[in-house]
């Protein structure tokens, strides 16, 4: 950007952004907010105040999709009678839609983040010859690694993105299409970024990808470009290397992890968060459907036999490690029998939580090309519901273990029950809520669990 370019206003130039959808997003979110800030502008929580309104925009879940629409339906007002400011944009998988051209001023995939100040001042002199210039040379093996996150408000946990994009091309999913193919960024840059985090006082942090355990450093690029990978060579490093790296040399920080696709997970990433103790006893880990046959469909390339192994192959080596899931129900040809294996199983994972959803086909996807969307909506939600029911009961299951127990929990902030209340998560990522006492937000004290419901432990810390 012009250093000049801000200094043609005579207040300063503010700008509102909303985050949509999973954690990639928010992550994301801090990125861009690092590179507004950096360039002058300002960071404001009122709309009204805002010269720009960002929306970070996701396409995985038609539910997201809409939710973008409907809210920039809300928005219209502050636009009226065809005024220049605020300027509208929109980032992230959703950057392409028309829908909103009279309404959106410009549109920025997630891989030129670092041009939204270029872009904005182009808009303003309404450029639009290099506007798309700029989105036409979008950057495939954009990391954004040497850019340090800045959330919106203070806390002691934060994400950091490890690699982006994806190869796996599930055919429900348009991620690829969005985010490009995989990428890693470099281990060095990632440590450094930990241990800065770690002096700015945050307590835990989560590394992401859409495949986290595919990570793999062999000097940048693409990761289809390796063409062999030989693994005895020190210079390539793999997830369960990094996650070595990272533990050791911050061993007072937490680590968390997400989201690990079955088929990337290895024996020695397992090996790794039973080695650590500040890695957190919790894996993310989408099985999608109980059915081979539509994991098959799906595009991905495991079994249920598969899947049951190496959830057993966890067990056996980290015995407290709490499972969650991500499963779609109703996709494309899912028959009664399809649908009563993924029941079955959840009855044989009995999963810790999850996160459950009907199909909804994605424009641009496999599925949305060469599959019929044939599960009828009122069998589809029937489903979904039934799935949603029993992961309730097992999830009740799990957290009655905990009765009794004595958690090491960090403290992230208030209950938003109750005030008087703190919150916090456990190893295991489940939410405990205690009495304050003279604790404070960023400590790491020990909870009493006398009860809980499907979500939360409730606990008291004894004197």
């Amino acid at each position: 950007m012009k250093k000049n370019f801000l200094n043609t206003f005579k207040t300063p130039f503010f700008y509102y952004i909303e985050s949509y959808g999973c954690q990639m997003n928010i992550s994301d979110t801090e990125i861009i907010i690092s590179i507004l800030s950096k360039n002058g502008f300002l960071l404001t929580n009122n709309l009204k105040k805002a010269h720009i309104i960002l929306l970070n925009t996701c396409a995985i879940r038609k539910k997201a999709e809409q939710s973008i629409k409907n809210r920039l339906d809300n928005l219209r007002y502050l636009k009226s009678n065809n005024q220049k400011i605020p300027l509208f944009g929109i980032l992230g998988c959703l950057s392409k839609s028309e829908k909103y051209s009279n309404l959106i001023d410009f549109s920025i995939g997630p891989n030129s983040y670092r041009r939204i100040p270029d872009i904005i001042r182009l808009v303003m002199m309404n450029d639009e010859k290099k506007i798309k210039s700029i989105l036409l040379s979008e950057n495939q093996n954009e990391t954004y690694e040497s850019i340090s996150p800045s959330p919106s408000i203070k806390k002691i946990t934060t994400f950091l993105s490890i690699t982006r994009g994806c190869d796996n091309m599930c055919t429900f999913c348009i991620v690829p299409f969005t985010r490009g193919r995989e990428r890693s960024s470099s281990p060095y840059s990632i440590i450094k970024e930990c241990e800065n985090l770690y002096e700015k006082g945050y307590k835990e942090v989560t590394l992401l990808g859409q495949n986290v355990d595919s990570y793999l450093w062999f000097g940048g690029g693409l990761k289809k470009q390796i063409k062999k990978i030989d693994n005895n060579n020190e210079k390539i490093i793999d997830f369960s290397k990094l996650l070595d790296l990272l533990a050791s040399k911050i061993p007072f920080m937490r680590i968390r992890f997400s989201t690990s696709n079955p088929h990337d997970m290895s024996d020695k990433v397992i090996e790794v968060i039973s080695k650590h103790s500040n890695i957190c006893k919790h894996i993310h880990l989408p099985v999608q459907s109980g059915s081979n046959k539509i994991l098959k469909l799906m595009n991905r390339k495991y079994t249920r036999e598969k899947y049951l192994s190496l959830i057993q192959k966890i067990k056996s080596i980290i015995p407290e490690c709490s499972i969650s899931h991500d499963i779609i129900t109703g996709f494309c040809n899912e028959e009664e029998e399809d649908h009563l294996e993924t029941i079955s199983l959840m009855n044989k994972v009995k999963y810790d939580y999850g996160y459950m959803f009907s199909y909804s086909p994605r424009p641009g996807t496999y599925a949305y090309k060469k599959l019929k969307d044939n599960v009828p909506e009122n069998i589809k939600k029937r489903r979904l519901k039934e799935i949603i029911d029993l992961q309730r009961i097992h999830s009740i299951f799990r957290m009655k273990k905990y009765l009794g127990t004595i958690q090491e929990v960090l403290i992230e902030g208030k209950s938003k029950k109750n005030n008087q209340d703190w919150y916090g998560r456990n190893t295991q990522n489940i939410v405990v809520v205690f009495p304050k006492k003279l604790s404070k937000i960023g400590e790491t004290v020990f909870v009493k669990i006398i009860n809980c419901t499907s979500a939360t432990l409730i606990g008291r810390i004894d004197d």
